[in-house]
Parts: structure tokens; C-alpha cells; sequence
């Protein structure tokens, strides 16, 4: 029983973003801010669009896998901001809005007169996040940023891979997600200070950046000691055994993470004493001893099956994890405790699978997932709601292209 009456509404309710940002750091970023509980409008140019829409496959129907993961509970408005008419149309869409995320290039920014001054001087109470490859200043503050270029320069490639083998990038686009959920909580962080200040903020956000800030204890141990920290593939720069270890019959990571786990690893596997042999009985020790510890944790995986391992290490209270693929993960009874599968409706009514939203809140209720939209699905609906456009304008402005 809570100590107040819930809230009926949640946590973003009235909050209006306008999206006007491509491909998945600003839309990400969008999403997470409907998740939530904002309006969000996702702006795409007419008849072609988030380029997104066209990475696949899969696709479902004219909608790619890629465009569904990163655009649910969105409207979608065609709009060619580089007319005049769309240009007024866009102001007019800002005027009436408290965020807008973009991640237009700065030269075609200062061209339309969008540049972030330029929007704050004409909406002072709006929160602009501008989202780039490298920034506002700096060398390469006009060069394209790509997630897989940017998890080259950053240094998380070098600390990515096999021992002995090449550098690696992320099997997904980790720094475009990274600065996704940086830019949401930029977002929150403005929109909170502008109750206090009654004033907009711009908020300058770089992939490179993020994908940097968020290589902490890697990056820092190179800050901290001068040396380039050494890839470990599957295993820790600074715990010992932290690790991925062949079984008998298959993959199983290892996490101990201190050392009275250890010593409980090493009762587990049968071998107490070397969990009672004096030279690794600190992290610190085994860390520094890793070339002696981890053939002989290897030795011991390999001896039994993951499922005898599972059933060991959870009686002894040690942490570990099975490798396991989407179709597992999915199955888990887990995942679906926790809703990381919804299923929405198209406006056919089919059923439409989606990754769930991580946000759990007491208190308040959060929206339901909503559909992904197809190009300009809401066109007439928010010009309508939001301009007072009627359906004469409306199909001026389609037959001249600016919608």
C-alpha cells in the first residue's frame, strides 16, 4: 500500500518532443522519452523518409526490423523543412513543442537558420539536443559520424576482440545506443531545470564522446597507469576468473567477483586446494598471477557438463551465466516477467512483436507500446491538431511536395 495516491498519468505526460532526428542515437533517444509517457513526432522527409526504413531485411510489411526497434509509440509527419512552406510549418511545429531532438549537419543547420542560438533566440523555452558524429567544436566537428567508424576512433575497438586476434567492434551500435540514453537524460536534466529557470537549453552531444565516457574503468586504467590496457577478449582487465570458460558440452561465463566467492568456485569444482593456496587468494594476486589461474579454471570447466556446472555453481552462490541465443532469451521466463516482448496492433489489427521498455514504475503508470508509424501515418491528424490546418491546406501543401 503506498503512502499517496498513485498518479494518473505518466511521468512525461504533456511533454512534446518533435523528432527530427535519422537512423537510431536521436531516435532512440525519442523513444525512450515515449516510453515515458512524452508526444513524440518523429519529422521525415516525404517519400523516402528515416533511412532506417529501408535497412533489410527483415521486413515487416514496408516496415524494417531496424525502424521497428527504435520508433514505437511515435506519429510520423512528412515534412520538407528545406521549402519555405516547410520551413514555417517547422517553426510553427516548435513553437507548440518543449523538445526537439535533431542531428541535422551544422553547415545545413546554419543554412536553414537552425542552428541551436538560432532556435533558442526564436523559442527560448525549448530544449534542443543536437546529436553529431564528433560535436560542435573541435577538428572534426564537421565530419559524418558513423557508429562503427566511431567505435574505431574512440579506442573501444582496441579494447575489443580476441587476445590474438583483430580488433572488434560491439555486435550492435553501441555508441549510437550510448548516446542515445545520454541524450534522454540530458533531456530530463533540462526539462527539470527549466521549471526553475523558465528558460530552453541547447544540449551538444558527440557519439564519439559518449562511446569514450563510457568506457570508464578501461579508459581510466589507462588515465590512472600511462599503459594501454591489453584486449581480453573474454575476460576482465581487473578480475580473476571473470570470464568465458569452455564446459564439456559448451560455454559458460564465469563471474567471481571477490574473494570469498573464489573460494566457494573452487569447493564447487572440487578442488578446495586451490582455493586454499595462499598465492591467489586476493584478486589482486590472481590479476597478477592471471597466466597461472586461468589454465587451471579452464582445466576444471572442461571436466563437467554446463548443466552439472549450473546446478554446482547456483548451490554454492556462484555468479555465472549460460551463453544463450535470441530464441532462449526470448523463451525466458524471465524476459517475459519483465515485458521484453509486447505485442502492439498495425491498423490492420495484426499482432506486431516488439522489444518492451525497461521502465518499471511505482506510482504512476507508463503509456502502453505503441505501433511504429508508417511514413507520414499522423500527417494530417498532428498538422491538424497542432496548426488548425484543414484539408484544403493539406492538400496544397501534398501537391507542392512540403508534406
Amino acid at each position: 500500500m503506498l503512502p499517496f495516491p498513485p498518479d494518473t498519468v505518466p511521468p512525461l505526460a504533456g511533454v512534446r518532443v518533435l523528432d527530427a532526428a535519422r537512423v537510431l542515437a536521436g531516435p532512440f533517444c525519442g523513444q525512450l522519452l515515449a516510453d515515458l509517457g512524452a508526444e513524440v513526432v518523429k519529422l521525415e522527409r516525404p517519400g523516402v523518409g528515416d533511412d532506417t526504413r529501408a535497412w533489410g531485411p527483415p521486413f515487416l510489411g514496408d516496415l524494417s526490423a531496424y525502424f521497428l526497434s527504435s520508433n514505437r509509440s511515435k506519429r510520423s509527419v512528412t515534412l520538407d523543412i528545406a521549402r519555405p512552406d516547410g520551413a514555417a510549418i517547422f517553426q510553427q511545429l516548435l513553437a507548440k513543442s518543449d523538445v526537439l531532438i535533431e542531428n541535422f549537419r551544422s553547415d545545413s543547420a546554419a543554412k536553414l537558420g537552425l542552428t541551436p542560438d538560432q532556435l533558442l533566440s526564436r523559442h527560448p523555452k525549448l530544449v534542443v539536443c543536437s546529436i553529431s558524429g564528433f560535436g560542435r567544436i573541435g577538428p572534426r566537428a564537421d565530419a559524418p559520424g558513423y557508429d562503427f567508424a566511431v567505435q574505431a576512433l574512440s579506442g573501444l575497438m582496441a579494447i575489443t576482440g580476441p587476445t590474438d586476434g583483430p580488433p572488434c567492434k560491439v555486435g550492435v551500435a553501441v555508441a549510437d545506443v550510448l548516446t542515445g540514453l545520454y541524450a534522454a537524460t540530458a533531456v530530463l536534466a533540462c526539462l527539470h531545470a527549466r521549471q526553475r529557470t523558465g528558460h530552453g537549453y541547447a544540449i551538444d552531444l558527440a557519439l564519439h564522446d559518449c562511446a569514450l565516457a563510457a568506457q570508464v574503468n578501461v579508459a581510466q586504467a589507462y588515465l590512472t597507469s600511462g599503459a594501454m590496457p591489453a584486449r581480453q577478449g573474454n575476460a576482465h582487465l581487473q578480475i580473476v576468473p571473470y570470464q568465458l570458460f569452455a564446459t564439456a558440452d559448451g560455454w559458460l561465463v564465469l563471474n567471481v567477483g571477490n574473494d570469498g566467492q573464489w573460494r566457494a568456485f573452487c569447493q564447487a569444482a572440487d578442488a578446495p586446494d586451490l582455493g586454499a593456496d595462499p598465492r591467489y587468494a586476493t584478486n589482486r594476486q590472481r590479476v597478477e598471477l592471471r597466466g597461472e589461474v586461468v589454465p587451471q579454471v579452464e582445466a576444471l570447466m572442461r571436466s563437467l557438463p554446463t548443466a552439472e556446472w549450473e546446478r554446482r555453481l547456483t548451490e554454492a552462490n556462484v555468479p555465472h551465466a549460460v551463453v544463450r541465443d535470441y530464441p532462449a532469451v526470448f523463451a525466458d521466463g524471465q524476459t517475459a516477467a519483465r515485458g521484453m516482448r509486447v505485442t502492439v496492433r498495425d491498423p490492420a489489427g495484426n499482432p506486431v512483436d516488439l522489444i518492451g521498455s525497461p521502465f518499471h514504475l511505482t506510482g504512476g503508470p507508463l503509456p502502453p507500446a505503441g505501433m511504429p508509424p508508417r511514413l507520414g501515418e499522423q500527417t494530417d491528424a498532428v498538422l491538424g491538431e497542432l496548426l488548425d490546418l484543414d484539408a484544403a491546406e493539406l492538400a496544397r501543401l501534398r501537391a507542392a511536395g512540403v508534406v
